[in-house]
């Protein structure tokens, strides 16, 4: 076995890693092939449709729309976007075999063509939605983190490598809202390896330190410029206040008798429509019933937003527990997926906004392919497949396995499961819906963790001995 400063400087795999390097081109390959020209949803047809026009609006993040923009103006459409995410997952895979270790093609095989047959790598990767973007640069980003405590002798290279993470976290944290909390874990990534690799503790903290300050100003540069082209609507305060609204419906329905002063004194039009229609129409599957009701929709829009703030704070403060247990309920309902066809995990075809659509000149569709691939994601439908907790037994693993071990680049990997969790229990607080697709990233994270293991099982087994 080669010695692992060997293993950490080399930049091409071993012979053995070529069967798997091959699986995984072709893997890209097949998902290209049939995915392309992506499929698009309502939200994926309105981001394009803004990209074209250049006027963003903040219900979504206008990183999205900036980038289906830039590839719409070289081919009209969506296609060069999706390709730009299969570079991005597939890419990572394919980088990680510079770990591998001489004998590690059986392991690394058994497990990369599980992992790309999931509907996650085959279908997912043509879905042109933010949580697919966010998935794929956080993961990459990390994994590029890997390959600096590799290449960390060639200063060139680790420039290039740390350059190119800390670029992809501000794209993640561009694309989610809550994805600016992958920030602190990746900064500490990069300090722990300054750290080994210098001997020093205040000289990893010093890096770990600025590598956070500089990422975060350039994500708020980042947004500040893309907010120059919004439409200037109040997205963002709107989505708290649907929040906040449906959190406080979700209460009354556990707890009729429950006051809402607040309201009452100020906003009784509000306080009325979520004591009938809000609790009638309560679910902690998702708001989407609730929100749709002309009754409530409309006491919601003329309610004072500090007012409806300030009561869901009462509710946190003076009844933590009843707030606590709303919120684990919708929490449940996106973790554990207890009916999985709520949660709507196969999303095939095109389609979208009417309007929209004709002046992007794009058709819905729902063809032999979209229906074949809608076909063979639901066949997983009611499998551990399409479960996050077998993600989160594979990532708690995965995780005694690297902390035990304790490379450099084991503390990237380690960080990016860390990430991954703390970015799904964000949920737990603005989960206001129970699809799937919100939490792919722990999904994703999982599977290149344990491929990244299994790269070099015979070193693993002798450190853990």
């Amino acid at each position: 076995m080669p010695k692992k400063s060997d293993m950490n400087t080399r930049t091409m795999p071993p012979p053995g890693a070529a069967i798997t390097g091959a699986l995984i081109l072709a893997a890209a390959g097949v998902e290209l092939a049939v995915n392309l020209p992506g499929h698009l949803s309502y939200d994926s047809i309105e981001q394009l449709f803004q990209g074209r026009s250049g006027v963003y609006n903040s219900w979504h993040p206008p990183v999205m729309a900036w980038l289906l923009g830039l590839g719409d103006a070289l081919i009209p459409g969506s296609a060069l976007f999706v390709v730009f995410d299969a570079i991005l997952c597939f890419g990572a895979f394919l980088s990680l075999l510079a770990f591998a270790s001489p004998k590690a093609a059986w392991p690394s095989i058994c497990i990369a063509v599980p992992c790309l047959l999931t509907p996650q790598l085959t279908l997912y990767q043509g879905l042109v939605w933010k949580d697919v973007l966010f998935a794929n640069a956080a993961v990459a980003s990390f994994v590029c983190l890997a390959h600096v405590a590799r290449v960390w002798p060639n200063y060139g290279q680790r420039v290039a490598a740390a350059t190119l993470a800390f670029t992809l976290l501000v794209l993640a944290s561009l694309t989610r809202q809550n994805g600016v909390v992958v920030l602190p874990f990746a900064a500490a990534a990069f300090g722990f390896i300054v750290m080994r690799h210098s001997a020093r503790m205040r000289t990893g903290v010093a890096f770990g330190i600025v590598a956070l300050i500089a990422t975060a100003l350039a994500v708020l540069a980042a947004n500040w410029l893309l907010n120059l082209r919004s439409d200037g609507e109040p997205a963002t305060r709107e989505q708290i206040k649907l929040l906040q609204v449906y959190d406080l419906a979700g209460a009354l329905a556990a707890e009729p008798t429950l006051r809402l002063d607040r309201l009452s004194a100020k906003e009784p039009a509000l306080e009325r429509a979520l004591r009938t229609e809000g609790v009638r129409l309560y679910t902690p599957v998702r708001n989407d019933p609730m929100a749709s009701s002309q009754i409530v929709e409309q006491a919601m829009a003329a309610a004072n937003d500090d007012t409806v703030s300030s009561q869901w704070f009462d509710l946190i403060i003076f009844h933590p527990s009843l707030y606590l247990r709303t919120r684990a309920e919708v929490f449940w309902w996106l973790i554990a997926t207890p009916d999985i066809e709520a949660s709507r995990p196969v999303f095939t075809g095109v389609d979208g906004s009417a309007d929209e659509m004709r002046e992007l000149g794009i058709a819905a569709r729902k063809d032999a392919r979209d229906l074949a691939l809608d076909r063979y994601g639901k066949f997983f439908e009611h499998t551990p497949v399409f479960s996050h907790f077998t993600f989160v037994i594979l990532g708690v693993a995965s995780t005694v396995l690297l902390l035990r071990r304790r490379r450099p680049e084991d503390i990237a990997m380690f960080s990016l499961l860390l990430a991954a969790f703390v970015f799904c229990a964000s949920f737990f607080v603005i989960s206001i819906s129970c699809d799937y697709r919100y939490l792919y990233v722990l999904d994703l994270s999982a599977m290149i963790v344990l491929f990244y293991l299994t790269l070099d099982t015979e070193g693993l087994f002798e450190d853990w001995r």
